[in-house]
This record gives C-alpha cells, sequence and structure tokens, in this order.
C-alpha cells in the first residue's frame, strides 16, 4: 500500500467532552492509568537539574509525575484537566503545596508560558482532528527555547478511540518547522503492555518560526487537501502545512508575520476553495 504521511486513523463518533471523560473516572473505566509515575517520564524528570522550572502537565488526570515531580523538589508545576473529578482529587491530595497550581479547564484555552511541557497520554486520548490545533498551542504556551517531551503511540488502532495512535511519520510530518526535533525513538521503557507501541520524543520551540491556524472552505477529502497542502507550501515564508483529518482547520507554520493575503490568493486561485479570514 502506498505509504503517505496523512493520518488514517479513524475519526471517534463520541464527544470526548468533560463529561466524558469525567465518567470515565467516576465508573474507574480509566484503562490507561498506570498507577504510578510513567517509567521513561520518571527518568526524564531524575535528569532535569534545574528544578524551578516551569512545567505544564496537560490532561494530567491523576497526575503521579506531577506528584513525583513535586517530591523531587521542583517549584513550579501545572497541571490541567478537563474533567472535574481527578481535578477535584488532586485539590485534596496537593492543593496545600504552594509549588504546584492545579487547573480545571480546557488546554485549548489556557494561558501561560512554560519552559516544559510534559505529554503522557494526552495527544492520544485527544480527537485526531485536534492535532492542528495541538501543534500551534503547544507552541503558543512554550517559552523560547521551550521543551515538550514525552511518550506518544508507534501504532495505528483498529478500532476508534481513544486511544488515538499514529506513527512517527506522521507526527514528523504535522510538527515540522514548529519544532526542533531533539529525539524522536522507539520507547525502550514501556510497560509490558505497550513494549513496541510507543515512541520517546524531546521536540524544542522553533523561535524563528510562527504557528497559525486557518479555515478552508470547500475541502472535501484528503486528496484536495494534500493538493491544497502542496500549493501553500510554494509561498517561500511558508515551511509547513497539514490539514485536520475533519478538513476543519489549517496548521501554517510560517516565518515572521503570514501574510493572510497571499495565502488567500493562492488557494483563490482554485474557484473550489475559499479561505475564512480568521
Amino acid at each position: 500500500m502506498e505509504q503517505n504521511n496523512q493520518c488514517c486513523i479513524v475519526e471517534c463518533e463520541m464527544p470526548l467532552d468533560s463529561n466524558y471523560w469525567n465518567n470515565q473516572y467516576m465508573n474507574n473505566s480509566t484503562g490507561w492509568d498506570l498507577g504510578t509515575v510513567s517509567l521513561p517520564l520518571k527518568n526524564y524528570i531524575d535528569s532535569i537539574s534545574a528544578r524551578n522550572l516551569a512545567v505544564l502537565i496537560p490532561g494530567c488526570g491523576n497526575s503521579y509525575e506531577a506528584a513525583y515531580m513535586l517530591a523531587m523538589g521542583f517549584t513550579n508545576i501545572t497541571v490541567i484537566d478537563i474533567a472535574p473529578e481527578p481535578v477535584n482529587k488532586l485539590r485534596n491530595q496537593l492543593g496545600d503545596n504552594e509549588n504546584i497550581k492545579i487547573a480545571l479547564g480546557d488546554f485549548f484555552e489556557h494561558e501561560g508560558q512554560y519552559d516544559l511541557i510534559l505529554e503522557q497520554t494526552f495527544f492520544c486520548a485527544l480527537p485526531p482532528a485536534l492535532r492542528q490545533r495541538y501543534v500551534s498551542k503547544m507552541h503558543q504556551l512554550l517559552k523560547p527555547q521551550g521543551i515538550l517531551a514525552g511518550v506518544l503511540f508507534n501504532i495505528n488502532f483498529e478500532n476508534a478511540g481513544p486511544p488515538f495512535g499514529g506513527s512517527q511519520m506522521e507526527y514528523e510530518h504535522l510538527l515540522k518547522s514548529a519544532f526542533r526535533t531533539i529525539e524522536m525513538t522507539p520507547c525502550t521503557q514501556s510497560v509490558e503492555s505497550r513494549q513496541g507501541k510507543e515512541l520517546w520524543f524531546q521536540l524544542q520551540k522553533d523561535n524563528n518560526n510562527d504557528t497559525t491556524i486557518l479555515q478552508i472552505e470547500g475541502l472535501t477529502c484528503g486528496s484536495c487537501a494534500r493538493s491544497v497542502e502542496q500549493q501553500v507550501m510554494q509561498i517561500p515564508q511558508i515551511h509547513n502545512v497539514s490539514i485536520s483529518t475533519n478538513l476543519k482547520d489549517t496548521l501554517i507554520v510560517s516565518s515572521g508575520n503570514l501574510n493572510i493575503s497571499t495565502v488567500s490568493e493562492t488557494i483563490n486561485q482554485n474557484p473550489e476553495y475559499k479561505l475564512l479570514h480568521p
């Protein structure tokens, strides 16, 4: 079968909202929960000498990683989850510690600036159509030279998730130019049930480039999305273009301020498509 770097995973039809995730915790349907700090992240945390870094853990759940970091002397941790149940549990357990901020809310509406963002099952829990927004939001939240690090699935699941998977090729296409890849390799420290299915990665924010999310009207299939991606990539200041699996969001990574007019003119060369101005 011909390979391409478009994600081939199936979209999940259920709304993966606050109610959905809260019900998983209320019903103890948390098969992803290891019950302890993830070993790859534990070893990475142990390697960090600067314990005053501003750290964010999105989709934190029970956040064993945050508890471990507090025990290791980290002093500026923020965790956020959309589900009230784990957030309330964390507030009861860790809320008196001044070195951690525990937030209930939508990651995509979160504001802040961080030296380090830790990824532990958050990316794979999001609907795949949000991956372009994930890249843009992570780029926005990181300080100059900031690091995004953690574990991604290196497998495409047969059933609609969550979790949702992918491949290293897909991730590299998605993340290109927004981040510099420090490391993306098969994970050697996975738990037994995930052996051979995970990638360990470290990415550094590319300060020379900015990310923009735009909407293009008229896209109807993966083929026309790839055609538009290739067309827009011809604009000199643009280094990467990625269209979401539901064809609603277009991630553009560019140097300097993006010239929206030039993008619009390029897209409008085909009468079937129209750029919806932000």
